[in-house]
């Protein structure tokens, strides 16, 4: 038996090790440069020779990089994903496997540094507004340390005048959409299938629950937080928290506020602000505005930064071509 055995282990020994061998050469990559600066180039990946690759790249299997792009250095694609387009990368992004970036289209695709796409996220493509003109250019703009998880898809701006864009450090959670020419701030979280519609702005510092949705030309204010499952038809001002399926003011988001470094001074002068703005105990009924006109005339609170900035946030939302806000309970109650 033990004859056999060593009869059989030295037939097996050459296709064991031609196998492995295959397998191996299947999976170099092509070395170009050298040392620090190596560029790594899988040799099913299609990488046009007129693509711009920084030092110490990677691109894997099956992947495609077209004439107008640019790898920063230190870029890394899984495999089987894709740049199209006048597309740039800066340093240190990664793409994800069946991540698809950019569009042949006219204008570009710009995204800074660190940034991560997600598996089979698609950014800078063509926008869904049947207004765009075919021909025209459009712009998406993406700064750095971002991170946009699996099936995220943002879309490029629909109009040559405008640019869908976002700032540096926001987590961007699987299945999310932004659509052309939105304009995201910093640090914001937009929880998985937070949906918003062409030409929303969203400030810093915002947290959006699961399943939210907010409309076209909506305004989020720095540091609101949207309830799960919301339907944002109007503007939320600063510091704020909405929910439901027509989302209306809950009171001040003030667990997000503490978490972001406000102090108990603060949070007590925007308290007392949104008491009097939004439940009032006047004997005579006083408008929305005739209430904002008295809090500006109230000198201990207005002076108060966060408060004259929650004021101006309110004002803004009724200029001509805004929404104004979300909907408002008089809960004497309220938590605010």
């Amino acid at each position: 038996m033990i004859s056999l055995l060593k009869a059989r282990e030295k037939l097996l020994s050459p296709l064991f090790s031609s196998s492995i061998q295959r397998l191996s050469s299947s999976l170099s990559y092509t070395r170009e440069d050298s040392r620090d600066s190596e560029v790594l180039i899988h040799p099913s990946a299609v990488v046009h020779p007129n693509a711009v690759i920084g030092k110490g790249v990677s691109v894997g299997p099956y992947c495609t990089v077209g004439s107008s792009v640019k790898l920063g250095n230190g870029c890394k694609l899984y495999p089987s994903s894709h740049i199209f387009g006048n597309t740039e990368l800066g340093e240190s992004c990664v793409l994800m496997t069946g991540a698809v970036v950019g569009d042949e289209l006219p204008g570009y695709t710009f995204i800074g540094s660190n940034n991560i796409i997600g598996h089979h996220a698609v950014v800078g493509v063509k926008c869904q507004d049947l207004k765009y003109k075919h021909g025209d250019e459009c712009f998406l703009c993406i700064g750095n340390n971002n991170e946009i998880r699996e099936f995220c898809s943002i879309h490029r701006s629909s109009k040559p005048s405008d640019k869908t864009v976002i700032g540096d450090n926001n987590l961007i959670m699987g299945s999310c959409h932004i659509a052309h020419d939105c304009k995201i701030g910093d640090r914001n979280i937009f929880a998985n299938n937070t949906l918003l519609a062409g030409h929303v702005v969203v400030q810093d510092n915002t947290h959006t629950a699961g399943a939210t949705v907010v409309h076209q030309f909506c305004h989020i204010g720095s540091f609101a937080f949207i309830g799960g499952g919301s339907v944002v038809s109007q503007d939320v001002p600063k510091y704020m928290m909405v929910t439901g399926e027509r989302a209306e003011l809950r009171g001040l988001n003030l667990e997000g506020l503490r978490r972001n470094g406000f102090t108990m001074s603060e949070l007590k002068s925007l308290r007392a602000a949104y008491r009097k703005i939004f439940m009032s105990t006047e004997t005579v009924p006083l408008s929305l505005e005739e209430r904002l006109m008295k809090m500006e005339q109230n000198q201990e609170l207005y002076s108060v930064p966060a408060v004259s900035a929650m004021l101006q946030s309110i004002q803004d939302s009724f200029t001509e071509s805004r929404r104004g806000i979300c909907k408002f309970r008089q809960w004497l109650d309220s938590t605010a």
